[in-house]
């Protein structure tokens, strides 16, 4: 399989599961695409909560 026709297929799987736009699939990073699709192996981080969020965009003078 090609690199073409892999990135074809992923990204019609992530506009049909997702409604993700092809931009959005390519501003995806390959770990945002497989959080996304619930692809992450069993027991791996969730990530971090709303409050934490907010703590990073406070302290975020960008």
């Amino acid at each position: 399989m090609t690199f073409a026709a892999a990135a074809l297929g992923l990204c019609a799987t992530a506009a049909r599961t997702l409604g993700w736009r092809p931009a959005e699939f390519w501003a995806a990073t390959p770990a945002e695409l497989a959080a996304a699709l619930g692809l992450l192996s069993p027991g791996a981080p969730a990530g971090f909560d709303r409050d934490t969020l907010t703590k990073l965009m406070e302290n975020d003078h960008g």
